[in-house]
């Protein structure tokens, strides 16, 4: 199995008719979704916090997180969305993944829906 990419629209949540068009690696590894600051500033996305990450080499580096409005495969939601600088890939994290209800399908490698898992709470009988 190769590299799998999706193309997903980012919308400012407040105002969706704000938006752009990008191709993601789908990365189930990566927890947040990573897309281009000036994109997401040109569409009034701001910066609510910054975190830490870790980078494959090890090497940690930090970046302002953000919310955004996603849209992919005919399924919308918010979720956080890091404004990633120059050099920094467009990557489609596991919490946009598991929002969306989506994951990768490891006999083709292409995003599909997926069933989500329910846990009850309850008391067994004895």
């Amino acid at each position: 199995m190769g590299l799998t990419y999706t193309t997903a629209v980012i919308c400012n949540a407040a105002d969706p008719s704000r938006a752009f068009e990008e191709r993601f690696l789908v990365d189930s590894g990566a927890v947040f979704t990573f897309a281009p600051r000036e994109k997401l500033a040109a569409i009034g996305v701001e910066a609510l916090r910054r975190e830490r990450f870790r980078q494959m080499d090890g090497s940690l580096i930090e970046r302002d997180v953000g919310r955004a409005l996603i849209r992919l495969m005919g399924k919308e939601d918010v979720v956080p969305v890091v404004l990633g600088e120059p050099g920094d890939a467009s990557v489609l994290g596991v919490v946009t993944l598991e929002v969306l209800a989506l994951g990768v399908d490891p006999s083709c490698g292409e995003l599909r829906p997926v069933t989500l898992l329910a846990v009850s709470a309850f008391e067994p009988s004895e």
